[in-house]
């Protein structure tokens, strides 16, 4: 593991918006070619979090730049507010702003953009993070009318990691869901950019009338999903990966942490060609992880058929 630095908030001034984009940059302090990874935060959250994550990818090696979006608790956007109801658009939209803005972002760290890859890219998100990011790997949203709406598709994006990423809409929403988050409905028939997808098999979202299961869909659903991570008795924190010592972490446990940290990691580092051999050597040690804590499933690659019961 290398040493990290961070520097924040880096800010884009992005005047359409209302609010400026500000940004966290982690990376090592050493190496080049380093890979990107552009990291979408849960509903309310901010650049300072998922620190368990981004400490433990910046020290393996990737540059992850962070944004604060506009539901973000820090900057107190309520629903009187005109941009509230359009919030999951802007979500995608801000995330390509920092992909076009890349090399002005790592300008903050001296000396990172010369050592950055930026065409390695991937992209993750935890919890509505994992809808924001899957827009770009290509899901889509289904309006009123039953159709999928617009692709956001970004081919600049290598592979993505969506952490407890929201199931399907319509009857699977509670009617709390239906009402006031008619955006979560996701069609993931064309999200084919390959991908990991991890999930807590004790996370009861009071969002869906079905069971934990419900966060499975996008990996049953979508051609680009390639794995699937289950933490077992993991909740929506995964066991804790949005902060060290969080309060609200109801499933706290290191050994959560470590799986997806040590899985996304893995899957990472072999699609963005960095090591070929990370995830295979993760899946064929039967001491690399412990089946208590969770297991990983793949898809035949052949049919794209799910390997899982």
């Amino acid at each position: 593991m290398s040493q990290i630095i961070a520097v924040k908030p880096v800010t884009l001034a992005t005047p359409p918006r209302g609010t400026d984009l500000q940004t966290r940059v982690s990376a090592p302090t050493a190496g080049t070619n380093l890979p990107v990874i552009i990291f979408a935060h849960g509903f309310g959250l901010a650049l300072d979090a998922y620190d368990p994550l981004v400490d433990h990818w910046a020290a393996s090696g990737f540059v992850v730049v962070q944004p604060t979006f506009l539901d973000s608790a820090s900057l107190g956007l309520g629903p009187a507010d005109p941009r509230y109801r359009t919030i999951w658009r802007q979500r995608v939209d801000d995330l390509e702003t920092v992909i076009d803005n890349l090399p002005e972002l790592l300008e903050a760290v001296p000396g990172l953009a010369q050592r950055t890859d930026v065409g390695r890219l991937a992209v993750a998100g935890h919890s509505w993070g994992g809808q924001s990011v899957g827009m770009l790997l290509g899901a889509r949203v289904i309006d009123e009318d039953g159709k999928p709406g617009p692709s956001r598709f970004d081919g600049r994006v290598t592979a993505g990691v969506l952490l407890a990423t929201t199931g399907t809409g319509g009857d699977d929403l509670s009617p709390f869901a239906q009402e006031n988050f008619p955006f979560m409905s996701p069609d993931f028939s064309d999200l084919r950019t390959p991908s990991l997808v991890v999930w807590g098999d004790h996370d009861q979202s009071p969002l869906s009338t079905r069971g934990p299961d419900w966060f499975t869909d996008v990996f049953r659903l979508s051609p680009g999903a390639r794995a699937l991570v289950t933490v077992h008795g993991g909740e929506h924190s995964l066991g804790g990966i949005h902060r060290y010592g969080a309060a609200d972490t109801t499933d706290e446990s290191p050994a959560r942490v470590d799986l997806v940290r040590t899985a996304s990691t893995a899957f990472l580092r072999k699609e963005l060609g960095i090591d070929t051999e990370a995830w295979g050597s993760l899946l064929n040690d039967p001491t690399a992880i412990d089946p208590t804590v969770g297991r990983v499933d793949e898809k035949p690659v052949e049919d794209g058929s799910p390997a899982i019961s």
